[in-house]
């Protein structure tokens, strides 16, 4: 079902992303219809929607929600137009089949690195980034890397799996594969055929167990409505940071990057107190870390996230 676009407040968007120099490009980004969780695994149906739809309807929300708390105006029922018409209750979050519920994956990368003299014990380095101002999203915000809308790239039956959609993220934003970013295009078959794929991606694929992706959290995102998928990703073999730690490099959606040891307990409760992360961003951080506590192992020192089921005082 297309939503209805506000012509004014979509004109101000697409003049915004102009001045601002933001990537927009009308590609297909997979919606979700309906979600289904049995057996400890997530399952779904999707279809498409065009990200021109998404871009000036929905994705709207945040601002206005950040606009009126930064005025001091109330955010109550029928003081955000945009919010009652296009997301006005709970039941319309859940009621995925009735709006384009689009979303995307973002993972908590973790790789083990050997003991250093300057440095000190061997850990795992976390890697943060600060998102860059040419991108839709999350602008200036923290999250963790990679971060990307699930789409295909070209075949779109085939790549409804939220795993095709990490690797590929993997590939664009940590390991510089400009051609599998879904912003630009690509006239290439198959970009992620072996025969394409980088050195480190190339590698870590070589022999089971080189790399270890899994996913820590699935949520309904109340601020913007798109579903979120929270991933972790382990390299456990520390070689490879030994053999490619200096062909890791953020793409043009970061305009930073950060490395945190998984041994630094003291930084990591900073950074996660840090209030310029991005809602999605802290979701899938925090559910990286969770995971990464239920290891034992000497190069963890990390903070202990807990998970808590509660109701709210409406419910009976």
């Amino acid at each position: 079902m297309a939503q209805p676009i506000d012509s004014r407040k979509a004109v101000h968007r697409l003049a915004e992303a102009t001045a601002l120099g933001v990537r927009m490009t009308n590609a297909p980004l997979y919606r979700l219809h309906d979600v289904d969780f049995t057996d400890d695994t997530v399952n779904g149906s999707l279809g498409l929607a065009p990200f021109a739809e998404y871009a000036l309807t929905s994705d709207l929300l945040e601002g206005e929600l950040l606009d009126a708390t930064s005025r001091g105006k109330p955010t109550r029922s029928g003081e955000l137009p945009l919010r009652d018409g296009y997301l006005p209750d709970v039941s319309g979050v859940l009621d995925m089949g009735a709006r384009n519920c689009v979303g995307g994956v973002l993972a908590l990368c973790a790789i083990a690195r050997p003991a250093d003299p300057y440095r000190g014990p061997a850990d795992f380095a976390l890697l943060v980034q600060e998102r860059s101002g040419n991108v839709l999203n999350a602008t200036g915000q923290l999250s963790v890397i990679p971060k990307g809308f699930h789409q295909p790239l070209k075949e779109a039956r085939a790549e409804t799996r939220i795993g095709s959609t990490l690797f590929r993220e993997l590939e664009e934003e940590l390991f510089g594969r400009p051609e599998v970013d879904g912003t630009s295009g690509t006239r290439v078959a198959a970009p992620m055929h072996q025969s394409r794929l980088s050195a480190p991606m190339r590698w870590l694929l070589d022999e089971p167990g080189r790399l270890r992706a899994e996913c820590t959290g699935f949520g309904l995102n109340l601020v913007s409505g798109n579903y979120e998928f929270a991933s972790l990703v382990v390299i456990e073999d520390e070689d490879f940071w030994t053999r490619f730690g200096g062909d890791i490099e953020a793409n043009w959606e970061a305009s930073g990057l950060r490395l945190y040891s998984t041994l630094d307990r003291d930084l990591l409760n900073q950074l996660i107190a840090d209030e310029t992360w991005s809602n999605e961003g802290l979701f899938a951080l925090l559910q990286g870390l969770r995971r990464l506590n239920e290891q034992d192992d000497p190069r963890l020192n990390i903070p202990e996230v807990m998970t808590t089921l509660t109701k709210s005082a409406s419910e009976p």
